[in-house]
């Protein structure tokens, strides 16, 4: 287990950047010409991302970002 000690400023960007890189993680979810495989990989990754988010966000923010699993199977 690691600890780190960070500014606001600094907590502000990380949740910038894991919300960006998720948003664009949806968004290519829905497109349908990407293979099912590289789609597999890419939610592993927002598993990823979304867990590191949930330590730096407020619980009202990390709710705008939980998949709804029965849609996203159908992609």
């Amino acid at each position: 287990m690691f600890g780190i000690i960070i500014h606001e400023k600094e907590k502000l960007e990380i949740q910038y950047l894991l919300k960006r890189e998720m948003d664009e993680i949806l968004y290519d979810l829905e497109d349908e010409r990407i293979d099912h495989i590289v789609k597999r990989a890419m939610k592993e990754r927002y598993k990823i991302l979304f867990s590191l988010f949930t330590r730096v966000a407020p619980h009202n923010e990390c709710m705008n970002y939980i998949i709804d699993t029965k849609k996203k199977e159908k992609m």
